[in-house]
Parts: structure tokens; C-alpha cells; sequence
């Protein structure tokens, strides 16, 4: 009769694997929650926007214009706004808000200032209108003036590369820039002028207003909240 084998398995723990770097989870910053005032207000114009779709939860990138005209930025009080008015959770609304770039997580100033670092503007001089733009501002990249007029960022692609370098000054073209026409065209709006754009509109809104205009709503005289 065979003698029965045993065999002795040695318990070893699995290297940890990932496949991308761990990541600090996102946060919201700002308020909480609206005062009546606003949450009011903000009941209205979302009442108006929700109507438009035949589901609710169509209505949420509208919501976050919304929400982010009235605060300058996507805060907790937007977010838990959203969720409420659409009955979503609020891990629903954050997972889009961080999806789409063009909803800012920090306050921004009344003029975000896009400039195209992308290859043929980056090749044009797009790279040294950033850099003199910040510097001359005294600012970082993704920085706001401390007046609150200006926030400056870099931008990967405006879609106009035929007109390049191209800034961008609340998703308005401004062609053919140099570090100079952009200083000039910055210091232009600090100073309360409001330089046409090169095409499309001849009006330039503010931050503010601009996002109440891609809710779908008129904007304010203000900007933010009716």
C-alpha cells in the first residue's frame, strides 16, 4: 500500500500591486449650506433648468454652472446642492464636477485667463506668455491676483490653432497674442475695460455671469445669484 504524501504550503503574503499611483482624495472647500436668501434664489433658477429635461438628473451640468456662477467655484454648499434639487448623492454630483475641467474646485477671479501651452501655440510663444503673464502679475500658475480680478492658468487645447498662440479670457478668443498684447489685454480688464474679442461676441462677461450663461439662464448685472 502507498505511503500518503504530504505536502507543506508555505503562506506568503502577495506583493501589493497597483496599477496607478495612489491619489489624496478630492475635497470641496467653502460653505456648507446657503442662507434662505440664497438657497431661494438658487431654487428658482434650478426649477427653471430642470424643467427643460424630461429626467432630473439631465440637469446637472447646468446645476454646477449653476451653483458655481452663485460662488465663484464648485463648494460643499454647491454640491449638496445639486445632489438635493436632482435627489443624487453627493458622491454622484462630486464624480462629474471632477470629471469636466471647466468647473473650478478653488474661488477664481471675475476673469479666468486661459493661456494654450499645447504644441503649436506652446511652439508660437505660448509657453512665454504664461511666463511672463504670471511673473509679471506676481502670480503662479492656477493663481488669482489679490485684487480677485484674475485668475491665470494653463490651458492644453483651445481648439484654435490656426490663431495660435491663443489666450482665452472666460472661454472668449483672444488670437494672435504676445507677452505684451497679453499684459496689455490682463491689465486692460484689471482696469475695468473690457477688450473685445477676436471673434464670436463682442461682449466679454465675467466668470460669474458666463457661468450662468452655460446653465442656460440670463445673467445677473452682478454675475452671481439673482
Amino acid at each position: 500500500m502507498t505511503e500518503p504524501v504530504f505536502l507543506e504550503v508555505l503562506k506568503v503574503a502577495p506583493e501589493p500591486f497597483s496599477t496607478s499611483t495612489p491619489q489624496p482624495p478630492i475635497e470641496f472647500a467653502g460653505p456648507t449650506s446657503y442662507s434662505d436668501d440664497d438657497r431661494q434664489s438658487l431654487d428658482a433658477d434650478a426649477a427653471e433648468i430642470v424643467a427643460r429635461y424630461p429626467q432630473p438628473r439631465s440637469a446637472l451640468l447646468p446645476l454646477l454652472h449653476l451653483v458655481q456662477g452663485h460662488d465663484g467655484y464648485i463648494t460643499r454648499a454647491g454640491v449638496a446642492f445639486c445632489a438635493d434639487t436632482l435627489d443624487l448623492t453627493a458622491a454622484q454630483v462630486a464624480s462629474v464636477a471632477t470629471f469636466y475641467s471647466m468647473y473650478r474646485r478653488e474661488p477664481t477671479g471675475d476673469y479666468l485667463v486661459g493661456v494654450c501651452t499645447n504644441t503649436l501655440c506652446a511652439v508660437l510663444g505660448g509657453d512665454e506668455i504664461l511666463a511672463q503673464l504670471t511673473d509679471h502679475l506676481g502670480i503662479g500658475v492656477g493663481g488669482t491676483t489679490a485684487d480677485g480680478r484674475v485668475t491665470v492658468e494653463h490651458v492644453e487645447c483651445n481648439a484654435a490653432c490656426d490663431f495660435a498662440p491663443v489666450v482665452m479670457v472666460n472661454w472668449e478668443f483672444y488670437d494672435n497674442q504676445t507677452p505684451s498684447s497679453a499684459i496689455e489685454l490682463v491689465e486692460d480688464i484689471r482696469a475695468g475695460s473690457k477688450p473685445s474679442p477676436s471673434r464670436g461676441t463682442q461682449t466679454l462677461c465675467t466668470f460669474a455671469q458666463t457661468a450662468r450663461l452655460l446653465a442656460g439662464l440670463p445673467p445677473t448685472d452682478e454675475g452671481g445669484g439673482a
